[in-house]
């Protein structure tokens, strides 16, 4: 059967209050907000905006209120023709909401009200979504609704990535084992990688042997570091005035996957991935500052 996406992005769509602060305040104490704004985000969103403003076809799938397709939000993946078929309705509840605190060593805290995004625990995994895709990316959701996902990729032999980010604390251990066993790209940070390896009790080579054929670890400023084949490839951060760090791992991932699952190396895929990313950063918001592949390519040529 013809595929008609590329790419269709599983979790959250939400709105982002995104909040400056001076420092992150200890139990029954206060501290002074610098800045707040809000903004659209959520990753499974931003990963299939960007990855459609680079020029992917992508579908998504997310748990939203039932006001959702009334709101600007909506317009805009709308225009960007992200397929939205499959978005869960939930009436008489809220969109997901997150609250994003960065202190001033950009280190964050966040804080997320689930709202409709409840209703991902007895929904029906998206088949006809999944067969109409290319690729399926398993963002940041509930882990038992992105593991039946993976479970019906993997069963259609999709290429499948998993980035449980921020949520990787709501995976037990066996729940997580599950996901990365059908898993060909495990994207995280730094931090995530190390979680993960203490989680499963394994190394980077244990952990691919469970499942990932390439993980790709994120590493902020220091760049990115990509593992396949017991090969190590480092890549660079292209590095910019960070505005905002907020959504900057989302953007990589679409950045990345838009140049992979159209052939490219992995090393020109995570700097191509790199480039977008540095986009981001540069305004406040995951979306705000989401270049075209031009812009992004341009970028890259430059600075690698």
């Amino acid at each position: 059967m013809a595929k008609n996406r590329d790419l269709l992005s599983i979790g959250h769509s939400a709105l982002d209050y995104i909040i400056r602060v001076p420092e992150f305040p200890k139990a029954n104490f206060s501290a002074p907000i610098n800045d707040m704004k809000t903004f659209n985000g959520g990753a499974a969103a931003n990963v299939a905006l960007v990855g459609a403003k680079l020029g992917l076809k992508t579908s998504l799938v997310s748990a939203v209120g039932g006001d959702f397709k009334k709101s600007n939000y909506y317009e805009i993946m709308e225009s960007l023709d992200v397929n939205t078929d499959s978005l869960i309705i939930v009436p008489g509840e809220t969109s997901p909401t997150a609250f994003v605190l960065t202190d001033e060593n950009d280190d964050q805290i966040s804080y997320f009200y689930w709202g409709a995004a409840k209703e991902f625990a007895s929904s029906k995994v998206p088949t006809q979504a999944i067969s109409n895709a290319e690729a399926v990316h398993l963002a940041t959701g509930d882990p038992h609704f992105n593991w039946k996902c993976s479970e019906e990729a993997k069963k259609q032999d999709l290429l499948v990535s998993f980035d449980p980010g921020q949520d990787l604390g709501m995976y037990d251990t066996a729940k997580l084992r599950d996901v990365i066993t059908n898993t060909t790209i495990l994207f995280g940070n730094h931090h995530e990688i190390r979680r993960i390896l203490e989680s499963l009790e394994v190394d980077l080579d244990g952990l691919r042997e469970i499942g990932p054929k390439i993980i790709v670890k994120t590493c902020g400023a220091n760049g990115s570091e990509i593992y396949s084949n017991n090969e190590k490839i480092k890549i660079d951060a292209i590095v910019r005035e960070a505005v905002d760090p907020t959504g900057a791992g989302d953007s990589y991932r679409a950045g990345f996957l838009s140049r992979f699952l159209n052939g490219e190396s992995l090393e020109q895929s995570a700097k191509f991935a790199s480039s977008v990313s540095s986009f981001i950063v540069e305004q406040q918001g995951c979306q705000t500052n989401m270049p075209t592949f031009d812009d992004a390519f341009d970028r890259m040529s430059e600075f690698y």
